[in-house]
């Protein structure tokens, strides 16, 4: 059986094809394309290269968010869609617990920085036993201050993933009290890879949904709804 992952939270999309002991293909673009021109084309690929018929696909795990709206609402959209045709479930994995799985094994607390602009990051905080994803601060959108308050309490070395690296790194450095390190910028963004390692986890757990009860996860509304309710407020 073979599990289709899929990432397309932020400005990375990054489709794999996983298998129960291997990554067979994994394919990630990082340049100036929108996800509805890439994501299609990207997964007709990694498809064809593996010789991977739609009958051999058991399930899709997908960043279900936090991350870029329009960017999960076109993932959903994929998503759903393949899964209704191939009548497979759904496996929602969070967007920073798929990050953190990029450094899966390390001995150190990981941290995802997702860039969720107004001075705001998506994030949580993880560890690993062995290969077990352990949460320590659930996934929410912070301002770096406090984020920073919570790492600091937990006392542990850690380690910052995620394209908010660079916005924060000068605070990070004026106020991180404990050791702290930077991914290599190999596994400092979004994996396919990553989002399908967690999601075989979670569908041998049976959580999973139906393509038509997939919704992703926001965190906070849109600009369009927060510019909505400011008009109404001002009325």
């Amino acid at each position: 059986m073979r599990i289709l992952a899929i990432d397309s939270s932020a400005q990375v999309a990054s489709v794999a094809i996983l298998s129960d002991g291997a990554v067979l293909a994994e394919y990630s673009v990082d340049y100036k394309k929108t996800h509805s021109q890439t994501l299609l084309p990207m997964i007709d690929e990694v498809l064809r290269m593996t010789e991977t018929a739609k009958e051999d696909i058991g399930a899709i795990a997908v960043a279900a968010g936090p991350g870029s709206f329009t960017g999960l609402r076109i993932g959903a959209a994929t998503v759903k869609g393949l899964a209704m045709v191939w009548n497979v479930p759904v496996v929602p994995v969070s967007t920073v617990a798929g990050l953190a799985c990029n450094l899966a094994g390390t001995d150190a607390l990981v941290c995802p920085l997702m860039d969720a602009r107004r001075g705001q990051v998506y994030t949580g905080v993880y560890g690993f036993e062995d290969t077990t994803l352990v949460e320590y601060v659930p996934d929410a959108c912070l301002t770096i201050e406090p984020l920073i308050a919570k790492v600091n309490e937990l006392g542990r070395k850690v380690t910052f993933v995620g394209d908010a690296i660079e916005v924060f790194r000068a605070k990070i450095g004026q106020s991180v009290t404990v050791p702290y390190s930077f991914a290599p910028i190999h596994l400092a963004k979004q994996s396919a890879a990553s989002v399908g390692w967690l999601g075989l986890q979670l569908l041998a757990e049976g959580r999973t949904v139906r393509a038509e009860e997939f919704v992703p996860t926001y965190l906070r509304v849109s600009q369009a709804e927060r510019e909505r309710e400011e008009r109404l407020e001002g009325k």
